[in-house]
């Protein structure tokens, strides 16, 4: 049931990242929810009172956090800002067929013959609506901002491999913190342009709640219910229940943004949610 919500929430952030992206600039928006959700985590581990993981454990987070709290965040809200809300959903659902890819290379999972028609499938989906960007057949689409989502994609299936062995081990609240935090180091340089544009950008009381949203809600409370799950059922299952975000990210898109689903989506959705219940499988 968490695991569902949490496809719900992620589901409905596409639309709310590209509302909040446009109207404070990206990096400022990025700058903002990686902040916030960062503050209160570690304000929840501090309530906690609980011992701290190992020196190199922690070391592990903060590094594996940079890529995964960090640049998968720029790239997830830059790519988001330049393409459809739906198509950048489905790129982003192929995830756990790269994550079942790569737990088969470092032998964490094993993947039968069945998975790897899964993952072939889910790669010819990716490549559907990459085309379908490509060719401008949305009217919003773009093949950067689709590309951008992809490299988003690879930075989040090495981050959630790596991870793995640590939700054993370390609280999935410190887990959480120490992650986040590790996603500011990058962020750190970027910070003086990030408040200089906030201080241009004329935002609405929508784009203000959307930053409380994409922060509280989809960073804060979202990513433990995303450790939990890794640590039950492992890096692959727990992805899989990401199905139904592309399905609520293109509803949510259509009905807030006007962003109709497109041909190219549909095909691209029918390869990729096959292709996801094959891997699981």
């Amino acid at each position: 049931m968490l695991l569902l919500l949490m496809a719900t929430i992620w589901g409905v952030n596409y639309a709310v990242v590209k509302y909040a992206g446009l109207a404070f600039g990206a990096l400022a928006f990025t700058w903002m929810r990686v902040l916030i959700a960062t503050l209160m985590l570690l304000a929840a581990v501090l309530l906690q009172r609980k011992k701290w993981p190992t020196r190199s454990d922690v070391l592990r987070l903060l590094g594996l956090g940079v890529l995964g709290n960090g640049l998968y965040q720029l790239l997830f809200v830059f790519g988001v800002s330049r393409t459809r809300v739906g198509s950048a959903a489905l790129i982003l659902a192929s995830a756990p067929a790269f994550i079942a890819l790569l737990s088969w290379a470092r032998g964490v999972e094993k993947v039968n013959a069945r998975a790897w028609g899964g993952i072939a499938l889910s790669v010819g989906g990716v490549a559907i609506v990459m085309l379908g960007s490509a060719t401008g057949a949305s009217g919003h689409g773009s093949i950067i901002g689709a590309l951008i989502v992809f490299a988003g994609v690879l930075c989040w299936t090495v981050y959630t491999v790596g991870l793995q062995p640590l939700t054993h081990r370390v609280d999935s609240v410190q887990l959480s913190a120490l992650t986040m935090a590790g996603g500011m180091l990058p962020l750190a340089f970027a910070t003086p342009f990030a408040i200089s544009s906030i201080g241009g950008a004329h935002a609405s009381a929508t784009a203000w709640w959307c930053v409380a949203y994409s922060s509280v809600i989809s960073i804060g409370v979202a990513y433990l219910f995303y450790y939990r799950g890794i640590r039950v059922l492992g890096p692959t299952r727990t992805s899989m229940y990401s199905n139904l975000q592309p399905i609520v990210a293109i509803l949510t898109g259509w009905a807030a943004l006007g962003e109709a689903p497109t041909v190219w989506q549909i095909a691209g959705t029918a390869s990729i949610i096959g292709g996801l219940f094959l891997t699981r499988a």
